[in-house]
């Protein structure tokens, strides 16, 4: 990792202890609305735990993630790089499964997650987070070291597609025919190229973080250039509404905001 990337996780890692907090609370028990219809259920039918196989949640937050694989039957190792948000996790306990394994690791820090056990795990995840960190090839790398023969590594992230940095939420009025029609629609500007940006994950949120946009052919072709060989893919979304609330993801279904992948060790 170049200074440049250094200095930017570092300030990362200081917004999000920050705001361990704030985003705990909007998380909640089982997630917000994000993780309950959409993410959560994709990463669910992709990683397809087997009660008793060991699990790694690298990027875990406060847990959300972590609590339901648990409740699965894993055995669940969780680490995030902030401090404050592994305390969150903590308190918060679990209402079911084997004790949750809490660590303070930094995803971007190969060396360190494959201490945690090289070869061990079945099943590794990283749920809404690989748009956070400056730079993910050193994760790819240790997933993997990390993965057991024929183990799976299932991810997360904001669709670069269309959930990048800059997508524009729009709500137009026509007259056809006589009848007045709102139509909503996303407007996207760049797709290639974007710089990190500092943006909201939540309304009113203490500390804004760096968002790192990545266009497919990045995204995944670190992880292929690591090792790993794509079989299975989701865009999830919200169904359509009847009367869907203007200038949200719920009004603009047929663009998915979340991209969910399942990658596997390319076999010898």
């Amino acid at each position: 990792m170049d200074e440049r990337s250094r200095m930017l996780n570092e300030e990362g890692r200081s917004l999000w202890d920050q705001k361990a907090e704030f985003w705990d609370g909007l998380q909640g028990e089982q997630g917000n609305r994000f993780h309950r219809e959409l993410i959560g259920p994709a990463v669910e039918r992709l990683l397809a735990l087997q009660p008793g196989e060991r699990v790694l949640d690298i990027a875990c937050g406060s847990g959300v993630l972590a609590r339901r694989l648990a409740e699965l039957g894993g055995m669940v190792t969780a680490v995030d790089f902030s401090a404050g948000l592994i305390e969150r996790a903590r308190q918060r306990g679990q209402p079911s499964g084997s004790p949750i394994q809490y660590a303070v690791v930094d995803a971007t820090d190969e060396a360190a997650l494959v201490a945690l056990g090289a070869g061990q795990f079945p099943a590794v995840v990283c749920s809404m987070a690989l748009m956070d960190m400056p730079v993910i090839a050193p994760l790819y790398r240790a997933v993997r070291r990390l993965l057991s023969p024929g183990g799976r590594f299932v991810f997360a992230t904001s669709h670069p597609a269309f959930n990048s940095n800059n997508p524009m939420f729009l709500s137009e009025m026509e007259d056809h025919d006589g009848v007045l029609t709102v139509r909503h629609s996303l407007k996207i500007s760049a797709y290639r190229d974007l710089p990190p940006h500092r943006g909201a994950g939540a309304v009113g949120e203490p500390a804004p973080h760096y968002y790192y946009h990545r266009p497919l052919s990045q995204l995944l072709g670190e992880a292929f250039a690591a090792g790993l060989v794509l079989d299975a893919l989701e865009e999830p979304g919200f169904p359509p509404e009847a009367e869907p609330r203007p200038l949200t993801w719920a009004s603009v279904w047929q663009m998915p905001p979340v991209l969910a992948g399942r990658l596997r060790v390319v076999r010898s």
